[in-house]
């Protein structure tokens, strides 16, 4: 490619992105949206500012490759070990059954024969491992249930697609098997040679580049690890993505592990975007077109038929609940971008005729475009139809507690191994049936039930108890829970977790005994210790984090008083700040504060 070409598609490929992301993240489609909207519009089918799509989709590949080494470096063995009956139990299950019936369709309703039938199968059973963690990424949803599922569901596909591509040169090939054999004892070869170098060279290596202490030239070693890797990989005919991942998994307890991840990451998240908009450029609106109804039916048709299968593996295999089941579901029931790569073996390989090969390729686009906006609608559907507990709540039984803690989490759980801990009798209630499960796995009393609803305050005798510990963390129902409290027992003190000072001011408007905001105490215990850092003695940081703290709970009584009016909120923080730098200013006591203000100034 000419310099002048390589310029032209620079440019055009960052104005899009640049142009496309943030409007898609503005209507919150997320940024995978952005990327597909913007390669169609660049692309052949749109504006054709970019003719030739294939020349960037190398490059692109890059993106997903950094994206599985990035994972098998968040992935020891060990926890691939523990995650085994996921990876192996959930994937399997779910590719096998997405590929039978897939193909058991494209056999009984379109005539194919039995080998495209089956690769068909094989290949729309795959997701989208780039799409469906960028998805849970951005929503923050990697470490809940369903997405460590899809985790482990997408790990087995991509480790499915080895034998998948490997069978598509025996159903093309009517002397495929014999050459098989060899192909495959030399892609067993070349595995053995990554894990044995990974094991015993890398970290050597990483090791000297590291004592030279020059930054580009550890960088310039992650990615010719990343890229070596990938190129040995597709040298012997193996997934690069695979080669990626198994690099990184051999890295995953390496002292080395959290510098190469930041050092990949930037490339990783600009070629993964590049990858995107390759795909939105390879969209064939012309077949879309000319063959609307069959376009949709087939991918209204896999969607269904992949969210069903892995609606049932996530509920019966997986261990998810419903809602759970249908977010996991809704992520991974689009195509993915190993298809890509599976059809276009089976083209060539003339398992697939012409059509049929380009018919899926925008049946897998389509699907993949398809899948952040159904998200997003399925989590708003699910936002404002929120599941309720199924089980019924717990029968509180036992004497009459000292103390009701309401919400188990990090402040409900501390307070109650400090009262247990002086055999104190009190009740704790949390209305998350997981954190109860979890809870009492490691030996905590408590109850599932909602301390907001009055039945439930009755049965746990809050009419006997002294205390009443307010810990949960959402602060409309803390507040809600408090007034309720007020009203029905107005001789129970209430001490509460506050999330910041407007969930204070609210709480301090019911006349709630004690406010104690969750971040407050943690962040003057660091800021003391940056003050003996900087050289201050420990009575003289100790004191002043004392008077600051003395002085912000009066402006937090200050400020109550006006906290619904902006301009006299601002100006009660403008004089306390002045008021503050005045008592530091004026610090006169014989703890030293002054001869190390003079000493402190000296030095610097």
């Amino acid at each position: 490619m000419e310099t002048h070409n390589i310029l032209q598609y620079t440019v055009v490929l960052l104005a899009a992105a640049v142009i496309a992301v943030p409007i898609a993240k503005r209507f919150e489609l997320g940024a995978v949206l952005g990327y597909l909207v913007a390669g169609a519009v660049i692309g052949p089918a749109g504006l054709k500012l970019l003719q030739n799509p294939e020349q960037i989709s190398s490059i692109s590949e890059l993106g997903v490759v950094l994206l599985l080494f990035v994972i098998g470096l968040e992935l020891s063995p060990q926890r691939l070990w523990v995650m085994r009956r996921l990876v192996f139990g959930v994937g399997f299950l779910q590719v096998v059954a997405t590929a039978a019936l897939i193909a058991l369709a494209a056999h009984l309703a379109f005539g194919l024969g039995a080998k495209p039938a089956i690769i068909i199968g094989l290949g729309l059973a795959l997701s989208s491992t780039a799409f469906g963690l960028q998805l849970l990424a951005e929503r923050k949803e990697l470490t809940a249930a369903h997405g460590r599922l899809a985790f482990a569901v997408l790990l087995f596909q991509d480790l499915a697609a080895i034998p998948i591509l490997a069978v598509i040169p025996v159903f093309g090939d009517e002397h495929g098997a014999a050459v098989n054999t060899v192909t495959a004892l030399q892609k067993i070869g070349v595995i053995a040679l990554v894990v044995v170098a990974g094991r015993y060279l890398l970290r050597p290596v990483l090791r000297i580049v590291a004592g030279t202490r020059i930054p580009e030239v550890f960088t310039a070693t992650a990615l010719l690890v990343v890229i070596g890797t990938a190129w040995l990989m597709e040298h012997a005919g193996i997934s690069m993505a695979l080669g990626a991942f198994l690099a990184g998994l051999l890295l995953a307890d390496s002292e080395y592990r959290h510098e190469l991840e930041s050092q990949i990451e930037p490339f990783k998240g600009l070629l993964l975007g590049l990858f995107f908009v390759s795909v939105g450029m390879a969209v064939d609106l012309g077949l879309l077109l000319r063959e609307p109804w069959l376009v949709a039916g087939l991918t209204v048709g896999l969607l269904a038929l992949k969210a069903l299968v892995l609606f049932g593996a996530g509920r019966l295999a997986g261990g998810l609940n419903r809602v759970e089941a249908v977010s996991f579901a809704a992520v991974l029931a689009a195509g993915g971008e190993f298809a890509f790569v599976v059809f276009n073996l089976a083209e060539s390989s003339h398992v697939l005729d012409q059509r049929t090969h380009d018919l899926l390729m925008l049946v897998i686009t389509l699907s993949m475009a398809l899948t952040p906006p159904l998200v997003i609608a399925l989590s708003r559907f699910l936002a404002t139809h929120k599941h309720k507990p199924v089980r019924e709540f717990d029968r509180i039984e036992g004497d009459a507690p000292r103390v009701i803690i309401a919400g188990f989490g990090r402040v409900g759980q501390i307070v109650a191994r400090v009262l247990r801990a002086q055999k104190i009798p009190y009740t704790a209630l949390e209305n998350s049936p997981e954190q109860v499960d979890a809870s009492r796995r490691f030996g905590s009393t408590l109850y599932f039930g909602d301390p907001s609803r009055p039945e439930l305050l009755r049965a746990a005798q809050a009419d006997k108890a002294e205390i009443f510990v307010l810990a949960t963390d959402d602060p409309e129902a803390n507040v809600r829970t408090a007034r309720l409290v007020k009203r029905l027992y107005p001789n129970l003190k209430i001490f509460a977790r506050a999330r910041n000072r407007q969930h204070a001011f609210r709480l301090m408007d019911l006349s709630v005994d004690g406010v104690v905001r969750e971040t407050l105490e943690g962040s003057l215990d660091i800021t003391r210790q940056v003050l003996e850092a900087l050289g201050q003695p420990p009575r003289v940081a100790a004191d002043r984090i004392a008077r600051f703290r003395a002085h912000d709970e009066a402006l937090l009584k200050a400020q109550h008083l006006v906290y619904d009016d902006d301009a006299a909120l601002i100006q009660t923080s403008h004089e306390a700040f002045t008021e503050l730098e005045q008592i530091f200013a004026a610090d006169t006591s014989e703890d030293g504060s002054k001869e190390w203000a003079g000493a402190a100034n000296r030095q610097w």
